[in-house]
C-alpha cells in the first residue's frame, strides 16, 4: 500500500489528518455499547419517577460536557496519540504516566475488549448455539475479526467504521421508535407515575450507574495529534459527541418509561426486550440482538483504535520499549502496538472461557483504578494552568477553576462508589482471583516504571 500524500509526518508519528466527524464517531461507538440495554433498569430502581428518571441522564450528560471542556483544553493545548498518559507525563511525571498507559494495557482497555467481546457472544450463541463454550468461541472471533479489520489501516477501514457507528445509532434509535409507536397507536401508560417529589434518597447511586453509562468519551483525545483542525478540532468532537450521546440517552429512557413504567422498568431484567416485545412482536428478539451486535461490535473496534494509541505512546518515551513503538505510515495506525494490546485481550477471552467469574470481576476491579486516574487527568489541567502559564491554549474552560473541580468531584464520588464495589465483590471468594490479578498488574507496572526509571539511557522524545 502506498503512503496517502499529506498523511504521515516524515519520521513515522501522527500527523493531522482525522476529521471531526470521524472523532464524533469513534466518540459514539466507544460510548454506547450494550450497556444502555441494561442500566435504564438500575437507574429507575433508585430514581423511583419519570422526573428524577430524566434528571438523572440529563445531569450525567452535564457532568460529562464539563469533563469534555477540561478534555479539549489539555488536548489542545497538549496534543498527543497518548491523550491522558501525555497530560499526566507532562503534570506528574513519567512514572505516574507509565502506570497509567500499563493499566490500560494489562486490565482497563484489554479487558474491556474481551467483556464486550463476551457481551457479543451470549447474544450471538442465542441465535445459533454453539453450545456451553459459545460465547468465548464468538467474543474470542469478534475480537480477532476486528483487529484484522483494524491492520487494513485507517484510510481503508474509515468508510466502514462511519457505516458501522450508524447501523449502531440506528439500532438505538430503533428502542425509541418503538416508544414513538406506542404513542401513535395511542398505547395506554403501563402506570401512573408517582408525584415529583425531593431527590430520592438513592439518587446519587443512580448517578453512578449513570456516569458509567457515559464512560469512554474521554479516550478520543489520544486522537488529539491527528485531528486535522488542531485548535478547535477536539473541542468541536468531543462537545458534538456528549451532545449526540446525551440526546440518544434521554430518548431510549423516555421509550423505556414510556412502555413499560417506572416501576416495569425499575423490575426488569432485560428493558429493551420487553419493550421491542411490545411494539413489535414476534420480531423483537431478532431486531434487539443486531441492535446489540452492531453496539458492540463498534465499540470492540472503537476501543482498539483509541487503545493501541496510549500503548504507542508510552512504548515512545522509552528506549527499552522500542520494538512497540513503531507508528505505520501507511496504514496510519501503531501497528505493533495494536497487535500487542489485542493479544492481551484474546488471551483474556481463553481465560474467561475457563474462569467466568473470575473474568467479571477482573473488569470490575478495575474501576476505582479507571476514575482515580480520571480524577487526576481533570485535576492536571490545574497543575498545568500553574506550572505552564504561558503554553498556548486555545481552547479554555470557562468558568475555571469552578468547572475543572466540579469534574474532579464528581470522578472522586466514582472512586469512592467503586471503592465500595469493590469490598462488596470482595465478600465472594470467587472473585478474589481477578482482584489478584489487578493488584499484581498495579504491582508490576509500578516495578516495571521504577525500573524504566533508572535503566533509562535518554530523554523522552
Amino acid at each position: 500500500m502506498s503512503e496517502p500524500a499529506g498523511i504521515a509526518s516524515r519520521d513515522g508519528q501522527p500527523a493531522r489528518h482525522v476529521s471531526v466527524a470521524y472523532l464524533v464517531m469513534v466518540a459514539v461507538a466507544l460510548v454506547i455499547g450494550a450497556g444502555i440495554f441494561k442500566s435504564p433498569a438500575d437507574v429507575a430502581a433508585n430514581t423511583g419517577s419519570f422526573f428524577w428518571l430524566m434528571a438523572a441522564w440529563i445531569g450525567g450528560g452535564l457532568i460529562s460536557l464539563i469533563g469534555a471542556l477540561c478534555y479539549a483544553e489539555l488536548a489542545t493545548a497538549f496534543p498527543s496519540a497518548g491523550g491522558d498518559y501525555h497530560f499526566l507525563k507532562t503534570a506528574y511525571g513519567r512514572g505516574t504516566a507509565f502506570l497509567f498507559a500499563w493499566t490500560r494495557f494489562a486490565v482497563i482497555n484489554t479487558g474491556a475488549l474481551a467483556l464486550l467481546g463476551f457481551v457479543l457472544g451470549v447474544y450471538a450463541n442465542n441465535v445459533v448455539n454453539l453450545g456451553p463454550s459459545g460465547p468465548a468461541i464468538y467474543a474470542f472471533g469478534a475480537v480477532a475479526l476486528m483487529t484484522l479489520w483494524n491492520l487494513k489501516g485507517m484510510y481503508a477501514a474509515e468508510k466502514v467504521d462511519y457505516a458501522l457507528t450508524g447501523l449502531e445509532v440506528v439500532g438505538v434509535a430503533v428502542i425509541v421508535a418503538a416508544g414513538l409507536l406506542l404513542v401513535v397507536t395511542a398505547a395506554p401508560p403501563a402506570t401512573i407515575d408517582p408525584a415529583i417529589a425531593a431527590p430520592p434518597p438513592d439518587f446519587f447511586q443512580a448517578m453512578v450507574f449513570v456516569l458509567v453509562a457515559f464512560g469512554g468519551w474521554s479516550e478520543i483525545a489520544t486522537m488529539s495529534a491527528e485531528v486535522k483542525d488542531g485548535r478547535r478540532g477536539m473541542l468541536k468532537a468531543l462537545v458534538a459527541a456528549i451532545l449526540v450521546i446525551t440526546a440518544l440517552y434521554v430518548g431510549v429512557n423516555w421509550a423505556l418509561w414510556r412502555g413499560l413504567g417506572i416501576e416495569g422498568l425499575a423490575a426488569s431484567g432485560a428493558p429493551a426486550a420487553e419493550l421491542m416485545a411490545h411494539a413489535f412482536g414476534p420480531y423483537a428478539s431478532l431486531i434487539l440482538a443486531i441492535a446489540v451486535a452492531l453496539a458492540t461490535l463498534t465499540s470492540i473496534n472503537s476501543t482498539i483504535v483509541v487503545g493501541s494509541r496510549t500503548t504507542y505512546a508510552a512504548a515512545h518515551d522509552w528506549p527499552q520499549l522500542a520494538a512497540i513503538a513503531r507508528w505505520d505510515k501507511a496504514r496510519g495506525i501503531p501497528l505493533r502496538a495494536l497487535l500487542a494490546q489485542s493479544l492481551v485481550a484474546l488471551s483474556l477471552i481463553i481465560w474467561g472461557s475457563i474462569t467466568r467469574n473470575g473474568f467479571e470481576a477482573l473488569v470490575n476491579f478495575t474501576a476505582p483504578v479507571f476514575w482515580g486516574f480520571m480524577f487526576l487527568s481533570g485535576f492536571a489541567l490545574i497543575v498545568l494552568r500553574i506550572r505552564l502559564p504561558d503554553a498556548p491554549r486555545p481552547v479554555r474552560v470557562p468558568l475555571y477553576p469552578v468547572l475543572p473541580l466540579l469534574f474532579c468531584a464528581a470522578s472522586a464520588a466514582m472512586v469512592w462508589s467503586s471503592i465500595g464495589f469493590v469490598a462488596y465483590l470482595w465478600s465472594d471468594p470467587e472473585n478474589r482471583i481477578g482482584a489478584y490479578y489487578n493488584l499484581a498488574a498495579v504491582v508490576a507496572g509500578c516495578v516495571g516504571a521504577a525500573v524504566l526509571v533508572f535503566t533509562s539511557r535518554r530523554r523522552p522524545q
